[in-house]
């Protein structure tokens, strides 16, 4: 019998026929996209959580730190306006190394602050330019005498980068870290900080502008949508690789 014309194959009826090595592979493929996709989409949810505590906390009315327990929840407490009144310890101020603010580099400047209840507590007090030279540091000393410190609390991160060892000898450090700061210098200082945003009287000329943190939440979404994409395209491809022409009645 001579073979079917190329015109009666194309209207030849196509059945579907899976094969198990495809359909395998494919959800595996479904599986694996989906998983990632409900991850990516937890992660999303997370973040969108924080963002409206943040929100929510930054309306809240300033709460006084020393009408905190020693064990507060200070998670809780992040973004939250806070006042302080104390003493700083001038001597023991540091300076954060490598902060950008409108592109040009400086520090972060932050010095305990001894609170009226004994505890004691970090307060970034602003940011500062670099000078010509990083061999002569900025001088911006600490306000004498008692104050009173309007700002919001931060809670640093745990874990960080450092470029050397010894990152945390003299006045100049990498990083803020509440722990790492009482471990070096033997001040028990709170697990927070306080992001100083009223300037004091008279001003010191620091920048206090802390924008607010990037949540990722539109990463976390787009990623979200790519993997799903890819699973329903896992099962589009199975799904046309297993449609297959009838053989022609006219064929041997």
């Amino acid at each position: 019998m001579p073979n079917p014309t190329p015109r009666a194959a194309a209207r030849a009826p196509r059945r579907f026929r899976p094969r198990a090595l495809p359909t395998l592979a494919m959800l595996v493929a479904v599986v694996v996209c989906a998983a990632a996709g409900r991850w990516q989409q937890g992660r999303m949810h997370d973040k969108e959580t924080l963002r409206a505590q943040m929100d929510a906390a930054l309306r809240m009315a300033p709460v006084a730190i020393k009408g905190l327990p020693g064990a507060a929840d200070w998670i809780s407490l992040r973004y939250r306006p806070v006042a302080a009144g104390g003493v700083y310890r001038a001597h023991a101020q540091i300076l954060i190394d490598n902060r950008v603010h409108d592109g040009r580099a400086g520090y972060h400047v932050v010095a305990p602050l001894d609170l009226p209840d004994g505890r004691v507590v970090l307060v970034n007090r602003g940011w500062i330019a670099q000078g010509a030279s990083r061999a002569v540091l900025p001088d911006v000393p600490a306000p004498a005498g008692a104050v009173t410190v309007e700002g919001r609390i931060a809670v640093p991160a745990a874990g960080y980068l450092e470029l050397k060892a010894d990152a945390a000898a003299g006045p100049v450090w990498q990083n803020l870290d509440p722990a790492r700061f009482a471990a070096a210098t033997g001040v028990n200082v709170l697990p927070v900080v306080i992001e100083q945003t009223a300037a004091p009287a008279p001003d010191d000329g620091l920048v206090r502008d802390w924008p607010a943190p990037d949540f990722r939440i539109d990463t976390h979404r787009i990623y979200m949508v790519q993997w799903y994409a890819f699973a329903a395209l896992a099962i589009t491809l199975w799904l046309l690789l297993n449609l297959r022409r009838a053989p022609s009645p006219d064929h041997d």
